[in-house]
């Protein structure tokens, strides 16, 4: 791995090809990102298996939420544990009470859209 590309979590992911997640997984990947994903079904998106258990992956560096903020209580403490660098809460994904969390454990957080970010070059 590169000191550019940034291992990332796509947590939230969907074979959908209309969905967010499923558009950020293949241009992370077009964008030669290491891209690991968790998912409500198990499926195949790029080159990338969704998984849908909390696997204990690691090196991750970003960890980009496409879960609402109710759905990402179950994964609190597995996304602290993995120690990523940042976490990105793509729009609808905003969710003050893991912000707090994150930085109370020296993550970096944003509101951001990884599709934008990757687009612009600020990913």
């Amino acid at each position: 791995m590169n000191n550019t590309t940034k291992k990332t979590l796509v947590l939230g992911a969907s074979a959908n090809p209309a969905r967010y997640s499923h558009m950020a997984i293949n241009m992370l990947r077009s964008k030669e990102h290491p891209v690991v994903a968790i998912g409500k079904r198990k499926a195949e998106v790029a080159d990338v298996s969704v998984t849908t258990e909390k696997e204990p992956f690691d090196d991750i560096d970003t960890v980009t939420l496409y879960l609402n903020a109710g759905n990402q209580k179950a994964f609190y403490d597995y996304i602290i544990a993995l120690q990523p660098e940042r976490i990105i809460f793509n729009p609808g994904a905003e969710n003050p009470e893991l912000e707090h969390l994150a930085k109370e454990h020296g993550i970096a957080t944003m509101n951001a859209c990884t599709l934008v970010l990757l687009t612009t070059g600020q990913f």
